[in-house]
């Protein structure tokens, strides 16, 4: 028995009459007649009475049809399920999200996503440094991941999506708050604020290169390990602290944002993920992700 025999039996059950199910099933009707009666031997059981005019169930043939019909749908079920894998419309993803990219870029991807990809299922976390990001990726805890680099890892496939400007936030009440735009050797003497070193953070090796690289020698008054955290404490005035332009999304009442001017002023952002996978879903995630940024 194969599902030919029982979309022939379905066919000439529904129809009560071989001549209109073979003309549904564009065949001719007497191989349409010698399948059924193929298909009761191998059952076992009569399932149709036939009569010069039409066709009826047994009660054995009701039986069997109601299951037919179910096992028929399960099977169209099951293909349309593996098409849409294929085209990469159904699946689950977690995507994390480095913390300076959270608060502006992460809500207008989130839309974005579940537009273009309605039945894929997505989480995301935010405020991710990017070394948790990739561990993250290698134990599977994530699929994705918007990072900053580098992310010196041959086991991930990387993708610059763009270059930030830096600024500088400080207190509204600072002096340097008066100023237009601001220059990494204005920092000199000022209390920073910057991203956890323990944690390896990214951005910590950048502000420090680039306040090096300026003569200046970092005052370090607090290290954390979220974005959000750092702005405000800068909001309550104990230091100012260089961060992604993106950050500005984070409009707390006694920070003001300035530039940060310079050939170096800028860090990029890049979306990650395991270079062994290739599932469609993915692939398409990652499509969106690059069109959008």
């Amino acid at each position: 028995m194969d599902l030919r025999h029982l979309r022939y039996f379905v066919a000439v059950a529904e129809e009560r009459h071989f001549g209109r199910a073979a003309e549904r099933l564009h065949m001719a009707q007497p191989p349409l007649s010698t399948q059924i009666r193929q298909l009761e031997t191998e059952l076992g059981v009569e399932l149709l009475h036939r009569t010069t005019r039409r066709v009826d169930l047994t009660e054995a043939g009701r039986a069997y049809l109601e299951r037919a019909r179910a096992i028929l749908a399960d099977v169209d079920e099951a293909a349309h399920h593996a098409r849409l894998v294929a085209a990469g419309a159904v699946g689950h993803l977690a995507i994390g999200c480095v913390g300076s990219a959270t608060y502006s870029l992460l809500p207008a991807l989130s839309r974005r996503l579940t537009e273009e990809l309605p039945g894929v299922d997505f989480s995301f976390r935010g405020e991710m440094l990017a070394p948790d990001q990739v561990e993250a990726l290698r134990s599977g805890a994530i699929d994705v991941a918007l990072l900053r680099p580098p992310a010196a890892d041959l086991s991930l496939t990387v993708h610059t999506l763009r270059r930030d400007r830096l600024v500088v936030a400080v207190p509204v009440d600072h002096p340097l708050a008066r100023r237009k735009r601001l220059r990494a050797a204005d920092l000199a003497g000022a209390d920073m604020i910057v991203h956890s070193a323990d944690r390896r953070s990214v951005m910590y090796d950048v502000v420090l290169g680039l306040l090096r690289g300026a003569g200046v020698e970092p005052h370090i008054r607090h290290e954390v390990g979220e974005t959000s955290t750092l702005v405000t404490l800068v909001a309550g005035g104990l230091g100012v602290a260089i961060v992604p332009e993106p950050v500005t999304a984070l409009a707390l009442d006694g920070v003001a944002y300035l530039p940060l001017v310079g050939a170096d002023a800028r860090v990029e952002l890049a979306v990650a993920h395991r270079a062994d996978r290739s599932e469609p879903h993915l692939e398409r995630t990652v499509g969106v992700i690059r069109a959008t940024f």
